[in-house]
């Protein structure tokens, strides 16, 4: 299987430098779930260097500014599922930035706790969701345009 983080489609592709990408995901949680991903193909957290811990901090903080500007969302969720125990299903170590809104689940409470209860997860086991969180040609031109402005 090609890694979908090293060979990035163009238009999930957001930003990148020599360390990291942040890239739209393709089974968004949420509308305007990002990813921001080593450029290097690693699997584990400790396989990475200091500098690319770093990188990655940098990017999620762009990604919330970025997301912030773009769609002014109340909140986020960010993530890692570290190993396939632990719902990694990608082999290429990345991070999650999920945009949240009053209002756009039934129980918010708990956060990513809910990560390790033993039940579906309604994102993924209904596709008209996915589909529905995937961004629209003209909110991906404008968090593109975000991405691009000065200092970035």
């Amino acid at each position: 299987m090609e890694c979908p983080f090293c060979n990035p489609q163009p238009e999930n592709l957001l930003y990148e430098d020599e360390l990291v990408r942040i890239l739209i995901d393709s089974y968004p949680a949420s509308r305007g779930h990002l990813l921001v991903v080593p450029r290097r193909h690693v699997e584990n957290w400790s396989d990475l260097s200091d500098e690319e811990k770093s990188a990655l901090l940098r990017g999620i903080d762009l990604a919330m500014e970025k997301l912030g500007e773009a769609f002014k969302p109340d909140g986020f969720n960010i993530g890692m599922n570290l190993g396939e125990a632990a719902g990694q299903t990608v082999p290429h170590l990345h991070v999650h930035v999920i945009p949240r809104w009053k209002g756009d689940c039934n129980l918010p409470r708990g956060g990513v706790r809910k990560a390790v209860l033993d039940i579906e997860d309604e994102n993924l086991s209904l596709r008209e969701r996915w589909e529905r969180n995937r961004l629209k040609e003209d909110e991906i031109r404008l968090l593109k345009e975000a991405f691009l402005e000065p200092g970035t």
